[in-house]
């Protein structure tokens, strides 16, 4: 400043009027260069690096690129420079100075978030981030981070010892604790619920009380985003998922297969004892032949053994109809290449009532897909229900209208 000064006094301008005419000038040369700065730094210095990034089989720079992480480092440049030419402005220098460090610190907790934001688009190219995602902890150190460079940025324009406002924010903590109850009690919750593996990105859990029943598609720090079967998406706070129940459909995937638990009701007056004619058509179906084979030969030495009375049926072991309707039920599901081999395959009597007898199916289906899951079970309900006349069964059913008007026709 005092050279320009100098020039413009030996010109016979007067001293004040000098004074301003030199600030300004210089003023503007410091925006000129600040400018240029700026413009060489955004235009060449980035554009270089953009195109080094792509062309080299690196993938995490990338990511930095697309996040603006240079970009934001740029905009530090002219306050870099302003902060460091602050001394030729005389008595204005220190201000310049605390606004020049203020602007930084803001420009820093950007260029922070966006770091950050690239380090987690990395890892989320690998397989572990859906077991272990780094979202919330990413969030926490953004939080810090800004709580951080708060302090230094109060600190630097009022001027004070960053220890001194650390000691005022002790004694707000009471308060704060009350006033941001949820965030933390989220905070917490989203941490136990990475670190125990309770649930990941790409889980299918159903929480009745909030409304969700569809795949965990975020997981932040203080709450889970679900996106449900019918592409609504819904926002979960953290901490409800240790709080309340909620069931999660991941060992479906895990296991390989979906399981089918569905039952079919025999009306319990057409189950009865299998005459000789009805085993000789039994031994006819691929599916029964074995087993008819194997309990006529059980039941044959069984009654030799007990000398009971042949002429009643009620007397001694015999095949009834309802158990070659299971041993035939669970033939079919090990023919099925669509059910699993692996696991469970049953058919099973469950407790009798006003409906009938159930007999329910278990097993497993070779595919998750919840398409082919129901186009697997259907198809073997619809053969079931095909062949149970065969077995001289009745599915029970409530009468129709149709029943009824079948009935009065009759009377």
């Amino acid at each position: 400043m005092g050279f320009v000064k100098e020039m413009l006094i030996d010109k016979g301008i007067n001293e004040v009027i000098a004074g301003y005419l030199s600030f300004s000038i210089e003023l503007i040369l410091l925006i000129i260069i600040c400018i240029l700065a700026n413009f060489i730094t955004k235009r060449v210095v980035l554009n270089i690096i953009s195109k080094t990034v792509y062309k080299n089989n690196i993938k995490w720079d990338d990511f930095l690129v697309e996040r603006k992480v240079f970009h934001r480092i740029s905009n530090i440049v002219p306050f870099v420079i302003i902060y460091i030419s602050a001394p030729i402005f005389g008595s204005f220098e220190e201000v310049i100075q605390r606004t020049s460090q203020a602007i930084i610190l803001v420009i820093s907790i950007l260029v922070i978030s966006a770091i950050l934001n690239a380090i987690d688009d990395v890892y989320k190219t690998y397989s572990i981030s859906k077991i272990r995602p780094i979202t919330g902890t990413l969030q926490i150190v953004k939080i810090l981070s800004c709580i951080l460079i708060g302090i230094a940025l109060v600190a630097t324009l009022s001027g004070t010892n960053p220890i001194a406002i650390l000691s005022g924010i002790g004694v707000l903590s009471a308060l704060i604790s009350i006033i941001f109850k949820d965030p933390i009690l989220g905070f917490v919750a989203g941490i136990q619920l990475t670190t125990n593996d309770m649930i990941r990105i790409g889980d299918w859990v159903e929480m009745t009380k909030y409304g969700a029943n569809g795949h965990v598609i975020e997981i932040h720090l203080s709450t889970i985003k679900i996106r449900n079967f019918d592409q609504t998406i819904l926002s979960v706070p953290a901490y409800a998922f240790m709080s309340d129940s909620f069931k999660n459909w991941r060992g479906i995937s895990e296991v390989g297969g979906r399981r089918i638990m569905r039952s079919i009701l025999i009306d319990i007056s057409s189950i009865k004892f299998c005459s000789e004619e009805i085993i000789e058509h039994f031994k006819k179906i691929n599916y029964l032949k074995h087993y008819i084979a194997a309990k006529e030969e059980e039941f044959k030495k069984h009654n030799n053994e007990s000398k009971h009375d042949r002429n009643f049926l009620i007397n001694g072991k015999h095949l009834t109809n309802i158990a070659c309707f299971r041993a035939y039920i669970e033939e079919y599901l090990k023919s099925n290449s669509r059910i699993s081999k692996e696991h469970t395959i049953m058919a099973r009597q469950l407790a009798p009532n006003e409906n009938g007898l159930p007999i329910e199916i278990y097993a497993f289906t070779t595919d998750i897909d919840l398409k082919k899951y129901e186009e697997i079970q259907s198809d073997i309900f619809d053969h079931l229900f095909a062949v149970v006349n065969e077995f001289q069964l009745r599915v029970f059913q409530n009468p129709s209208e149709y029943d009824v008007k079948q009935i009065s026709k009759i009377l």
